[in-house]
């Protein structure tokens, strides 16, 4: 049985309780930042535009009326709406700063500027504010005041052009990567500019996040590889250019399973697996290096072997002989798996729409004050009432700045 997370408004124990946050960004990689913190026991302020919200909430999947996307990637939040381009949103805006520990914002740079809502402005109202910017090209720069998406920004990093087979076309990724790479970099950078102010007596700062320098960092191998050997690296299907064998091979009963062998220590474990111990004195095979040389001539050996055995037999096989090795889980595999449900790898989150829906748990665990998903993303506004009367609002003026648009 898939576990269930805890009612709303329960206190959560995660190591990030009483920090603050405001969100006022759209769609996945800021937004993403702050579910993390989120995820970790921060106070959480979504703020949308009035009437319109996050353009997450037009995304699909649906069920019904519901994004199920918008309901998993923006728990943990309380929905505000609020126009920052008005005079009196932008002057609430300052108002939520002045008693909030960070902001989160992936407008294109420049837009916060031209709504009076500069850093100076910023950090007159709150000196201590930590504020982290995502953008496709990053604050500066001359690609810094382009529009900048999460896809685009994939090809710019030159990550799509490695993916795909050598004889066909670069391969996008099913999921906005760059978007949660860079929503992770921006929540480490908030947290490190926190630990910095808080812990070693430091001052709010900027963190800038770009989202093509966000997957960059990641294709450290081909970047070097690039400045030493002024080779680019090109498109190799489903091998894993460092390491061999890895990847995909298929199983007798056609099951597709991804071998990894990094390091000799597991080499050599698959080559006694298989019968093959002289590969392992081979000077054709006997080192990863060699064997990158000869790459067709041991995945050929592979893909026999593999092709001979079903997956499970495959897998208890590696398993027992400590090769790594999975078969291709499809997401009814993964929500079956025994490990997935014992680990509690997946949650059940009451919505009030929906009743329940399954999301991933959080990442990562602690042992003593461990995170949780209290609740599913909000309704269009649906705390603005509850926040902006900690300013002091009476019920009158917030019904009043809801006729004028306000929030």
């Amino acid at each position: 049985m898939i576990p269930t997370s805890p009612p709303p408004g329960s206190c959560s124990r995660g190591p990030l309780t009483g920090v603050k946050v405001l969100d006022a960004g759209n769609v996945f990689a800021a937004p993403f930042a702050a579910a993390l913190l989120g995820d970790l026991g921060a106070d959480v302020v979504k703020i949308e535009v009035p009437s319109v919200g996050d353009p997450l909430r037009g995304l699909q999947p649906f069920d019904g009326e519901e994004s199920l996307l918008w309901a998993s990637l923006a728990r943990n939040k309380r929905s505000i709406t609020l126009d920052l381009r008005q005079d009196e949103g932008r002057d609430l805006f300052l108002r939520l700063v002045a008693e909030h520990d960070v902001l989160l914002e992936n407008f294109r740079p420049g837009t916060l500027d031209r709504w009076g809502l500069d850093v100076e402005t910023l950090r007159q109202t709150n000196p201590d504010l930590v504020v982290t910017r995502v953008s496709g090209y990053g604050q500066s720069g001359p690609y810094a005041p382009m529009p900048g998406f999460g896809t685009p920004a994939t090809a710019f990093s030159g990550y799509v052009h490695s993916t795909g087979f050598p004889d066909g076309p670069p391969v996008l990724p099913p999921i906005n990567l760059v978007d949660y790479v860079a929503g992770l970099f921006a929540a480490f950078g908030t947290m490190s500019a926190l630990y910095h102010r808080d812990a070693l007596g430091g001052e709010g700062q900027e963190v800038d996040v770009a989202l093509y320098e966000s997957i960059l960092r990641f294709l450290e191998a081909f970047v070097t590889q690039y400045d030493r050997l002024g080779t680019v690296h090109e498109r190799q299907g489903n091998q894993v250019p460092a390491t061999v064998p890895c990847g995909l091979f298929q199983a007798s009963d056609d099951v597709w399973m991804v071998l990894s062998t990094s390091t000799d220590k597991t080499f050599n474990r698959l080559a006694a697996l298989m019968g093959r111990e002289d590969m392992t004195t081979d000077p054709r095979y006997r080192t990863n290096r060699d064997r990158v040389l000869n790459r067709e001539a041991v995945n050929g050996i592979v893909t026999d072997w593999f092709g001979a055995r079903t997956g499970e037999e495959l897998q208890k096989a590696c398993d027992d002989a400590g090769v790594p090795v999975s078969r291709v889980n499809t997401m009814a595999d993964v929500f079956a798996d025994p490990h997935v449900r014992q680990r509690e790898s997946l949650i059940e989150v009451e919505h009030p729409a929906l009743g329940t829906l399954t999301m991933p748990a959080v990442v990562p665990r602690f042992s003593r004050t461990p995170g949780e998903v209290r609740t599913a993303g909000p309704a269009l506004g649906q705390h603005t009432y509850e926040v902006l009367s900690g300013l002091g609002l009476s019920d009158e003026e917030l019904d009043r700045l809801a006729q004028a648009g306000v929030i």
